[in-house]
């Protein structure tokens, strides 16, 4: 098998003949549909004479599509006579013949070039005189199955990306996910089914409603059917894959990869997951995502909302909506809802996915409400952190949470947290902000990990009820006194709503605030008899609501005052004293209060209608070690050698 790396720079070589033509940045909208072109070229070489003389004979496309599936066993077919070997042979109508090539594939694979916008790439290089030699370049590359696996072209696509990326300073992470990753996601999806998976025909679906170029759904295929050099867990088993992209280029480099495998290109869909799920009402065995860390789906939002009003806690975003600025949550509720439902058999979901969604978010708001819906649900099973610079974008922390429908008993209402931020290997290369991977030898201590399912220094295992709170609201009593004293009565009168009020009956407000008097005085309904008295005495005919800010503004918190108590003699609370405090759910709230609140403040309460329900899931503070800081003499030490060099350095300079 040729190597993904040598094949990527080879590749990239042909690249050379566009300088000049195209900016390094615009490459991969040559190089990127030639490889897939090739590829397919060669897939169907072996049956491309059978493939023709049926197309002579059958007209009606359905038919032609039903013979040569069952007659070649190929997922697509070309009826043009073109293919690599003739169209180098003929350079003088090379545009033509390669345009007239495309647009001869059949029905399921006919948009991919379409998504390319490649004909205007094939305009530009023959007017460049570039077209020739590019398409000769890539006529001497063997991209058949026998000679490069379709795990290996995958890797090449990946790579290629990546380069390309690079060069035009783009995220080559938003378009795929560093295969070491991939493989930890998928050993721990199919963990509890290797048994079942392992014998007889074995009949599965994956799905991947973020595919990228479909490195996930490819990497669930090898490990379960495996490749022509390493045999999967059942080679006799059937894994159907689906997927859904919304990047056009991306979306044509998985769907021609996975066409090219055998699987049925009507399973990969363009658009966006968010707004149109193209695979409305099916569920899946297994489900697997990486979306983007802390997208901004603004643009979903009419969609998402509308969808979640019309069929709430029946569809995917009624539990819960994330801030507007991120929507990797809603990627979470998607895969929730597209797992096998249990009366089916159940299914089980992996997403990755940074570390805000295990937190953010106060009691009752949408990320806590979708915390809470998965955790009240049990959908939680294991959440895993992962080593930091593990992604090509990024070096923040990541995390791989793994959902399940149907847990065996000894894992039901639990989570299993699994600390795996120092299972890796340093790279001998960077590629990116990708310094580290996780070996084979540390994705199964992770795995092992998850398997043994105890409690110790990297695993831990909780009731989902650990994660939620009760957050309360702590009230204290309202303490002010009162006195028209010219400085509050200045106050008053830079109140919009004394604004509001006439030359005239200014004025005589004025004079009614005067005749109070500077004495404080501390219980307001003392102090509301003389403020309406006075009131009364220079005709000021004010409404309440006016009322109440003139009595506001005479006013200062004081704590020596008597509580302000409400019509029913029920004390009004403080505003700019409330508080607020987190109770664990294993503890009860009136013996947390007693312990933490009413010891420091006394004449405090609970309003009990502000009470909301929260979850988090404190993945650092459960993992955090405490690390002692250096012994005082050791830091005196270090610091009197410091100090020692600087001087002898001063002297070195006066000398």
């Amino acid at each position: 098998m040729a190597s993904s790396k040598n094949l990527a720079s080879f590749v990239w070589s042909i690249a050379d003949q566009l300088r000049g033509v195209y900016k390094p940045a615009q490459y991969g909208s040559v190089i990127l549909p030639l490889t897939i072109l090739r590829r397919m070229d060669c897939v169907l070489e072996p049956v491309k004479a059978g493939v023709l003389a049926e197309a002579a004979k059958i007209a009606n496309p359905d038919q032609l599509d039903f013979l040569v599936r069952k007659k070649f066993g190929v997922n697509f077919y070309n009826t043009s006579i073109w293919d690599f070997a003739k169209l180098t042979a003929d350079p003088t109508g090379l545009k033509a013949n390669l345009v007239d090539y495309m647009n001869h594939f059949s029905a399921n694979v006919a948009d991919i070039f379409e998504r390319y916008k490649f004909e205007n790439q094939l305009a530009t290089l023959d007017e460049k005189d570039r077209l020739f030699l590019v398409v000769q370049k890539f006529a001497e590359i063997n991209l058949h199955p026998s000679v490069v696996s379709n795990a290996d072209m995958g890797s090449l696509f990946e790579e290629l990306i990546r380069k390309f990326a690079e060069a035009s300073n783009e995220t080559a992470g938003e378009h795929f996910t560093p295969r070491d990753a991939i493989h930890l996601m998928v050993d721990l999806l199919f963990a509890p089914d290797d048994g079942a998976l392992s014998v007889g025909a074995a009949v599965r679906s994956v799905y991947d409603p973020t595919a990228g170029t479909g490195g996930m759904l490819s990497v669930a295929e090898e490990h379960l059917i495996g490749t022509p050099d390493e045999p999967g867990l059942n080679p006799a088993a059937k894994l159907t894959l689906y997927g859904q992209e919304i990047n056009d280029e991306s979306y044509a480099i998985c769907k021609s990869d996975l066409v090219g495998k055998g699987q049925d290109a009507r399973n990969i869909q363009l658009g966006d997951t968010l707004r149109d799920d193209k695979f409305a009402g099916q569920t899946f065995d297994y489900c697997m995502s990486n979306p983007p860390y802390g997208f901004d789906w603004k643009a979903a939002h009419p969609d998402v909302t509308a969808e979640a009003r019309r069929l709430g806690e029946r569809g995917r975003f009624g539990h819960g909506l994330p801030s507007v600025g991120d929507g990797q949550m809603l990627f979470l509720c998607h895969l929730a809802s597209k797992m096998r439902p249990l009366k089916d058999g159940g299914g089980r979901a992996g997403i990755v996915l940074n570390g805000s969604p295990l937190f953010t978010g106060r009691a009752g708001s949408g990320e806590s409400e979708i915390r809470r819906w998965l955790l009240e649900n049990d959908l939680v099973d294991a959440i895993v952190g992962m080593p930091t610079e593990m992604f090509y974008n990024t070096g923040i922390a990541t995390y791989v949470w793994i959902l399940d429908n149907d847990k065996p008993a000894e894992r039901l209402g639990k989570v299993q947290l699994i600390d795996a931020t120092g299972y890796w290997t340093k790279m001998r290369k960077s590629l990116g902000s990708k310094r580290r991977e996780m070996t084979e030898p540390d994705r199964a201590k992770v795995v092992q990990l998850y398997a043994g399912y105890a409690d110790g220094e990297y695993s831990r295992i909780y009731p989902t009820e650990f994660f939620g709170y009760r957050t309360i609201t702590v009230e204290r009593p309202l303490r002010l006194n009162f006195a028209a004293t010219t400085a509050r009565i200045d106050g008053v009168f830079e109140e919009k709503a004394i604004g509001k009020l006439g030359t005239d009956e200014q004025a005589r407000l004025r004079t009614a605030l005067e005749s109070i008097g500077s004495e404080v005085h501390r219980n307001r309904d003392t102090f509301s008899k003389l403020l309406g008295k006075a009131l009364a005495n220079n005709s000021v005919p004010i409404a309440p609501p006016v009322r109440r800010v003139v009595l506001s503004a005479l006013s200062e918190r004081d704590e020596t005052a008597d509580v302000c108590t409400d019509s029913k003699g029920n004390p009004e609370p403080d505003t700019g004293l409330r508080d607020t405090e987190n109770v664990p759910m294993t503890e009860s709230i009136d013996d947390y209060f007693a312990r933490e609140v009413k010891p420091h403040v006394p004449d405090a309460w609970i309003d009990h209608g502000k009470t909301r329900i929260g979850y988090e899931i404190p993945f650092t503070r459960v993992f955090y070690k405490y690390v002692p800081p250096r012994p005082i003499e050791e830091i005196d030490t270090d610091l009197n050698k410091l100090i020692g060099e600087i001087i002898g350095l001063l002297r070195e300079v006066e000398q």
